[in-house]
Parts: structure tokens; sequence; C-alpha cells
């Protein structure tokens, strides 16, 4: 398996089926230049992308730069595997490169996959929190 940083749309757009939504080309274009955002895929043996982490720099005044895992996907056919777990350390490097102090991630409580391939990867368990979510296009449109 290889793990390449992903810096135009086509490859983004081939791989759709790691997205939970087919990717918005113009949507991709921006978080593809934009600064501190990182999108990396794992490719299988014959290169076929079979994973993708994204991953967006946050930075607070009082805190300095941490890392957020926006985005974790893996192929079925490559599950339990260590995909998952390679792209969380791909990130984490690049985090640590880039200076930041932290990384973390959100997640459902009952989403045993997930947790296990960060806790595989390092993470480590801080504390329950309420996710709490403003629908910015409700009535747009009507």
């Amino acid at each position: 398996m290889r793990v390449e940083r992903i810096k135009d749309a086509a490859p983004v757009l081939a791989a759709a089926d790691l997205f939970d939504a087919p990717p918005i080309p113009a949507a991709t274009e921006r978080f593809l230049a934009a600064p501190g955002h990182h999108l990396l895929f794992a490719y299988d043996e014959s290169g076929r992308a079979v994973g993708m982490i994204s991953g967006v720099e946050m930075t607070h005044p009082d805190k300095g730069t941490e890392m957020f895992i926006y985005e974790l996907g893996v192929a079925p056919v490559a599950r339990l595997q260590g995909v998952g777990t390679r792209l969380v350390t791909e990130l984490a490097g690049i985090a640590r490169a880039n200076g930041c102090y932290g990384m973390w991630v959100g997640t459902e409580i009952d989403n045993e996959a997930a947790l296990a391939t960060y806790r595989r990867a390092g993470a480590t368990d801080e504390t329950s929190f309420t996710l709490l979510n403003w629908d910015l296009l409700e009535g747009v449109g009507e």
C-alpha cells in the first residue's frame, strides 16, 4: 500500500465511493487550494484508491495550531488491513511536521470500527461531549 497527498481534483472525483457523498467539484478545488487543508489517499497494489483521510489545521490565539481529522473513509474490500490506521498515522506525521501541538477527531460513540482505528493509531479518549449543529441552508431556496 502506498499513501499519497492529493493535490488536484481528478483523483478525488475518480474515487467518489470513498466519500459520504459524491465530491462537489468546486468544493474539492477549494479544499485542495486552501493552505492547511490535507487530503491523503491510500492505494492498493493495483493502484486503486482504497482509503482517504482529510485533515484541516486550525489555529486559535490562545492554543496554537492543531490538526482536525475531518473524515476518514476506507473501501469495504480494504477494511481490517491497516489502511485507516496508516492514513491516520500519515496525517499525524504531517501535523507534527507543520508544528501542530495535537490532533483530534470526533466520532459516534457506537462506531466501533472508527474508535478501534483511532486508538490503534495512538489516540486516547478525553471526554464525552455534545455536538450542536446549525443547519445554515434550512429554508434556502424555498
